[in-house]
């Protein structure tokens, strides 16, 4: 058994390595800010009484922008909210949980949603608040000049695009929108919308009003997202789904959070289903869907790999906004 200096010098490293990796090219503050709690021992000492999963830079940071009203200002007001405040935020840390969610990740879902036969009835897992479970009602304008979705919809996506791949006609038909999640989020729910709010990165203002503008959509068409497992749950809901329709399972980066076992569960339960599976997931998570790769990725790729059962077809950015089509995906191009 692992003693706790032990655990704390690799949770020192593992915020090292986010501020360097993750947030210095898109979020200076957060780099700023997960590099001194790599240096602090008395957050680190903090961090160190949760329960693993609860440790996390993303959860540890948001929560400090959703107790405050924003991010601290530098490492040292960080370590003033983290010890001034650590029953609040202990608390928040032990009762949320990462669940960024992203609608402009549907702008690299939908050429791939759109290719296949309609209509559609889309079940997504680890749906958060679901607002990605709302592709047809959001615009779309890829870099190659297509245009696609309501004009009138109050949140527009843009998404730069390279290699060749599916070019979407138009939105797909959707007849049943569900969802689920471990804890899943109300988007009608003002103190749900702050928490995910509080996920955004500084920097990246545009997604606060486009977090907004999904959620009035969501909020005024509810879908229906289960409480409870994604292996438990999923063979009632796709069998609950409309006979007529295209069953279609997806998720982003959400299968990063189960152990080994449980993507195997997984992997295995959606391939033995009637149903259509998307993943865009970090490229190490899936290793059957990474091992069909053309060529072996970069050990320091840090985008996402979407996939259509099982067989990639493109990175795409983490928070949406870009694909790059590999060459499997010339084959549904129409």
């Amino acid at each position: 058994m692992r003693s706790l200096d032990e655990e704390l010098t690799d949770l020192a490293d593992h915020y090292r390595w986010f501020a360097e990796v993750e947030a210095a090219p898109v979020s200076p503050r957060y780099a700023e800010l997960a590099a001194a709690v790599a240096e602090d021992a008395e957050v680190l000492a903090f961090l160190g009484t949760l329960p693993t999963p609860k440790r996390q830079a993303n959860l540890l940071l948001g929560a400090l922008q959703y107790l405050h009203g924003g991010p601290p200002a530098d490492g040292a007001q960080l370590h003033e909210r983290v010890t001034g405040d650590a029953d609040r935020l202990r608390a928040t840390m032990l009762a949320r949980a990462t669940q960024t969610n992203e609608a402009a990740r549907c702008a690299a879902l939908l050429p791939v949603l759109a290719g296949l036969p309609g209509p559609l009835a889309l079940i997504e897992v680890g749906a958060s608040a679901g607002l990605c479970l709302y592709p047809d009602r959001y615009g779309y304008e890829y870099s190659d000049g297509v245009r696609v979705g309501p004009a009138s919809s109050p949140v527009q996506l843009r998404c730069t695009v390279s290699g060749r791949g599916p070019v979407p006609a138009s939105v797909p038909q959707v007849v049943r929108r569900a969802g689920i999640d471990l804890n899943p989020l109300d988007p009608a729910d003002p103190d749900d919308v702050a928490w995910l709010q509080a996920l955004i990165w500084p920097g990246m203002d545009e997604r606060r009003d486009r977090l907004a503008a999904a959620a009035a959509i969501a909020a005024r068409e509810p879908a229906e997202i289960r409480r409870g497992d994604l292996v438990e749950e999923l063979p009632g809901l796709a069998a609950a789904m409309p006979t007529e329709a295209t069953v279609v399972v997806f998720h982003t980066a959400v299968l990063a959070y189960l152990p080994a076992t449980g993507k195997e569960a997984f992997t295995e339960l959606v391939a033995g289903l009637p149903v259509r599976w998307v993943s865009q997931e970090g490229v190490g998570v899936l290793p059957a869907v990474r091992d069909r790769l053309p060529e072996p990725p970069d050990p320091a790729e840090t985008r996402f790999l979407l996939a259509l059962d099982g067989e990639p077809l493109a990175y795409t950015a983490a928070h949406g906004g870009r694909i790059d089509w590999l060459p499997a995906a010339a084959a549904l191009s129409r």
